[in-house]
């Protein structure tokens, strides 16, 4: 059965969700043969989606949870669907490229790898990508992210965080490879943004559900501590991405 982690706090989610940097869709794209048609897959809030949608002439848009999909991105050339990654509505032999961000720990990878065979064209692009956890310019808040992360949260993380910690590199990706690549995102980010990337958290929104206790608020003292009110420092998060080809 599909995990839906993320319906309860969609829109924090779309919220404080890093975006992905352009130079990841660029080096992606250049793989891709034709632009006509891609498929973003377990698309959350639609970040991914919504890049493609520039430079594809259709994008179909997949999730799980409908509380996601509420709060997605909205461009004219996206259409949204309720759907497992394991079994969609489209027609075989479909996409051009097909991504999965921030999400293909969660899939069932054998099924998803015949669902994707199956609605993509041959010798299309499949592009997986993850980024593992936050990197603040301040050592200070890098001790409070880790310890936040391993100390508090540790225990309140799937199983499949595990395939995020160690940046993709031990998932079965059955497809044709192509050269792998790793990017970073860059930001500047207020304390208040921080934490409400933390809310964004499955292991929080476990945490809370079975403490009744916002987990952030174990660590607010240390972060205001640390960073002041309304500065801005810089956080960077390391992107791995897989790609492959399609092969009937």
């Amino acid at each position: 059965m599909p995990k839906d982690l993320f319906s309860e706090q969609s829109k924090i989610y779309a919220q404080f969700r890093p975006t992905y940097p352009q130079e990841l869709f660029d080096y992606i794209f250049q793989f891709v043969s034709e632009r006509r048609w891609a498929w973003d897959c377990a698309t959350g809030n639609g970040q991914a989606a919504a890049v493609l949608a520039d430079y594809f002439e259709k994008v179909e848009a997949s999730d799980i949870s409908g509380e996601q999909i509420t709060n997605a991105l909205i461009k004219q050339n996206i259409n949204y669907h309720i759907c497992s990654a394991e079994e969609t509505p489209f027609a075989d032999n479909n996409f051009d490229l097909i991504t999965v961000a921030q999400a293909y720990h969660w899939l069932q990878w054998e099924k998803f790898h015949h669902e994707a065979s199956r609605v993509g064209k041959q010798n299309s692009v499949i592009a997986i990508w993850t980024y593992n956890l936050l990197i603040c310019d301040d050592e200070n808040v890098n001790s409070i992210i880790k310890h936040f992360y391993s100390d508090i949260t540790g225990d309140y993380w799937d199983y499949e965080r595990r395939y995020v910690d160690d940046g993709y590199a031990s998932v079965d990706f059955n497809f044709e490879h192509l050269p792998p690549k790793k990017f970073q995102a860059s930001f500047t980010w207020t304390r208040q943004q921080l934490k409400g990337y933390f809310l964004s958290w499955s292991a929080v929104r476990k945490y809370m559900n079975e403490h009744q206790q916002n987990p952030v608020d174990l660590i607010e003292k240390d972060i205001d501590t640390v960073w002041s009110l309304n500065v801005e420092k810089e956080i960077r998060f390391p992107i791995f991405l897989r790609l492959g080809r399609i092969k009937k």
